[in-house]
């Protein structure tokens, strides 16, 4: 039996891959504690981990992203992409840090398992040399010869040319775009106590893990020849189990009979409902189809609503393992799990994205030809319209979509990742209760 001290980020997508993960941990017998936000308590509870919730760090889990950091509002592109980075997740590194020492000093962990950006528990492992795994909560995040950096949304070269491309990006991030951001994360790792290091922008706020655990398949990413060694691609991990309290909407007999149906939907961070949903409601509007909307935790506007046409249906949630096996084409801002949804049930995608990392989602949608992408700038009803006509009627991204379909069955991502962390333990030494600094005084 192991202790295993699990830290998330408090937000859905970095919360929700590893329910399943803690689940099996502790019906093998592992002790396990949680460290996140107050909101995720009953989730956490209920995978039969101890709920440590957020005290010195900023918790701000269950509330909007303009709730939570309300002078991002009305920043884009790259404005936004620094904000978010600085404020969300290397602003919280060192009191997540703390809170996380304090756990440790009276619950003395094997492992530290955290999703890939909660940068306080980074610091917690290299500060105390107890071993880290990373749960992958979106694409393989590390650096590469032989692909871009992230945020570029571009496919992988591993040719001369190719290579120099990748080097020329990471060198102008660390140079221009991405300098403040890099020197932020210099000032955070002192704050902590930790050296600086000499990485590229956005590897320069955290050691490597021990093991790298991705939520997809390795048919979904990028070939590389320098992956970290530790990695292992599990399947996906943020899909949910059967709900056994959902009940079927009312329309739930429209589906199927030959009719085409599609879903539409932006994930639960994305508020922008005008950018995406609208659109392509209004794309679809005449077509004899099936028009499946899901908002997350946004509402459209009674203007909107009150016209619907009379194809569409508007849910705020619908489970995935309900839904997707009734669609024949998602489309979707790139959310990673949702795209892994899709993609495990076999359903083609047209991608707009945008934000965050969904440019880089939509790319490997485009490499593995299970989609069309639409690019970054607030698609068109035209080209809404065209894009998922082409998807309905050209086999090839069907057969794609299939092929995907047929790896992911292969995989049970949370029992797999459970064994790899047991095997992690088997091969660490014992820290016992001792929490050694490594990297200065706090």
């Amino acid at each position: 039996m192991a202790h295993v001290l699990i830290a998330t980020t408090p937000a859905d997508g970095h919360v929700n891959p590893l329910l399943l993960v803690a689940r099996h941990l502790t019906r093998r017998g592992h002790k396990v504690r949680w460290y996140t936000g107050r909101a995720y308590h009953d989730k956490v509870a209920s995978t039969g981990a101890v709920p440590e919730l957020m005290r010195t760090a900023y918790d701000f889990g269950g509330l909007s992203k303009e709730e939570a950091f309300p002078h991002h509002a009305g920043l884009t592109g790259l404005a936004n992409f620094r904000a978010g980075m600085q404020d969300v997740f290397y602003g919280n590194a060192v009191g997540q840090m703390k809170d996380l020492l304090t756990v440790l000093s009276r619950f003395p962990a094997d492992v530290i398992v955290s999703d890939d950006m909660c940068y306080g528990a980074c610091f917690a492992s290299e500060y105390t040399g107890i071993s880290q795994v990373w749960i992958g909560n979106s694409v393989y995040i590390l650096g590469s010869r032989d692909t871009a950096p992230l945020g570029y949304g571009l496919a992988p070269s591993s040719s001369r040319l190719g290579r120099l491309r990748n080097r020329l990006l990471a060198l102008t991030g660390d140079h221009l775009t991405l300098r403040s951001l890099r020197k932020h994360a210099d000032t955070v790792r002192a704050e902590a106590g930790l050296r600086r290091m000499d990485a590229h922008a956005m590897e320069n706020i955290a050691r490597r893990p021990d093991m790298y655990l991705v939520g997809t398949i390795e048919a979904f990413e990028f070939p590389r020849c320098d992956l970290l060694k530790g990695t292992h691609f599990v399947g996906p991990l943020g899909l949910a189990p059967p709900d056994t309290a959902f009940r079927p909407p009312a329309w739930k007999d429209e589906l199927g009979h030959g009719r085409k149906a599609v879903l539409v939907t932006q994930g639960t961070v994305a508020n922008d409902v005008e950018r995406l949903l609208v659109p392509t409601i209004r794309a679809l509007a005449d077509m004899p189809m099936l028009v499946v909307v899901t908002t997350g935790n946004h509402q459209l506007d009674t203007a909107t609503t009150g016209s619907l046409p009379d194809n569409t249906r508007v849910e705020r949630f619908v489970p995935y393992h309900w839904l997707l096996p009734h669609i024949d084409v998602m489309v979707t801002n790139g959310g990673f799990n949702g795209v892994n949804a899709a993609l495990a049930a076999g359903v083609p995608l047209v991608v707009a994205g945008a934000s965050e990392e969904k440019a880089d989602v939509a790319a490997r949608v485009k490499w593995t030809g299970a989609g069309i992408t639409l690019g970054r700038r607030p698609p068109t009803s035209k080209r809404i319209r065209g894009a998922v006509g082409a998807v309905l009627s050209e086999s090839r991204y069907r057969e794609a979509a299939a092929r995907l379909r047929e790896e992911h069955l292969g995989h049970d991502g949370p029992r797999r990742a459970a064994e790899l962390i047991e095997e992690l333990i088997d091969t660490s030494p014992d820290f016992g209760s001792a929490i050694p600094p490594t990297g200065g005084e706090l």
